[in-house]
């Protein structure tokens, strides 16, 4: 389902970072950076990099930083791929009181807030800015604006006889396939300690309303863009107890749950340069005239480039970059791009894509 440990990805997997202090001119607002705990840059990089359950803040019963991982201890490790519009997640932890007998919400989890536009603002009804007007209605505002532009999942670590995730909102579609899915593994059952490993990807949203995903629009991943995003850790230690014994935030404020503005930007990083060759040829086309059979062609190859060829597979070729070709009747072509540079040589054909009438 996802590449173990972020590693066997045949995309590759890029890493999100926090953006560098208070997040500078790329965030519209200061209330959309990291709090100051959280800077400089920690990059996913590397192994070390991990965020742990150091970097959590206890707020909603005064517990402030995590320190005693006796009793609780997490890490989680956040990538995109480029061309797909997923966050990936793997998500270990290790607990001495796993509590996930109940069908209802007194379950451990594992919450993930993301804001895919960075539009910030409330996302819950309780923190409608209109809450307080006169003929304001709860209800109507949960089916008009709950998990619209940003959304909550609830995720139960683990789930046991119940959907894996509970999404805040009325867009419970979200958290199915082709949209998310995850996969668990744990040896323990309720009551006792042991370690969880949960691997699973969402699919964030601009816009998921409550009548399904024919309106909805995904939130577009690409390289340097920045998201809104945040993560807590709903830690119960008693079956019985009427709340949770902790609220561990990465924002270090209660309000992510429910506030889009709360959240921690992070940056999407291009793919780690040992994780990509350092030459690959890559193309895309655009039919532009299906009636005259010409096609515009794009380089994407990556790597330093000195030369380049291109065979249409008609017995005709280019070395432009970018070249746009007429082929004089329609076909099924192979089309194949040649690329050279210092690091070597590397080839891209395309068996019969160029498809023309």
């Amino acid at each position: 389902m996802l590449p173990t440990g972020f590693n066997a990805s045949p995309f590759g997997l890029n890493v999100l970072k926090l953006p560098r202090g208070n997040c500078g001119d790329s965030i519209q607002s200061a209330s959309r950076c990291s709090s100051s705990a959280l800077n400089p840059v920690v990059d996913l990089r590397s192994k070390a990099s991990v965020f742990g359950a150091d970097q959590l803040k206890e707020t909603v019963l005064g517990r402030g930083m995590h320190t005693d991982k006796k009793d609780l201890d997490v890490r989680v490790k956040v990538g995109w791929v480029k061309g797909l519009n997923r966050l990936y997640f793997l998500y270990e932890a290790s607990d001495n009181y796993w509590d996930f007998s109940r069908t209802d919400l007194h379950n451990d989890i594992f919450e993930v807030v993301v804001d895919g536009d960075l539009s910030g603002g409330p996302l819950i009804p309780n923190f409608h800015p209109n809450k307080e007007m006169p003929g304001f209605d709860e209800r109507e505002a949960h089916f008009s604006m709950h998990g619209v532009h940003a959304q909550n999942y609830h995720i139960f670590t683990p789930a046991q006889g119940k959907d894996w995730a509970m999404v805040w909102g009325c867009q419970p579609w979200i958290k199915e396939l082709p949209y998310a899915n995850a996969a668990y593994r744990y040896n323990f059952q309720p009551g006792e300690s042991g370690k969880l490993v949960l691997e699973f990807w969402i699919t964030p949203f601009d816009h998921a309303g409550c009548d399904g995903p024919q309106s909805a629009v995904e939130s577009q991943l690409r390289e340097n863009k920045i998201i809104g995003l945040s993560w807590a850790v709903l830690d119960y230690d008693d079956v019985n107890a009427p709340r949770y014994a902790g609220f561990w935030n990465l924002s270090h404020k209660t309000t992510m749950y429910g506030d889009a503005s709360a959240l921690v930007a992070f940056r999407l990083m291009p793919l780690e340069s040992d994780q990509r060759k350092k030459l690959e040829a890559q193309w895309t086309f655009l039919i532009t005239s299906m009636e005259r059979h010409t096609v515009a062609f794009f380089d994407q190859s990556t790597g330093v480039i000195t030369r380049r060829r291109w065979d249409f597979g008609d017995g005709t070729e280019s070395t432009d970059t970018n070249p746009s070709h007429t082929y004089t009747k329609g076909g099924d072509y192979v089309v194949t791009l040649y690329v050279e540079g210092p690091e070597g040589k590397s080839r891209r054909a395309k068996v019969w894509d160029v498809s023309l009438r």
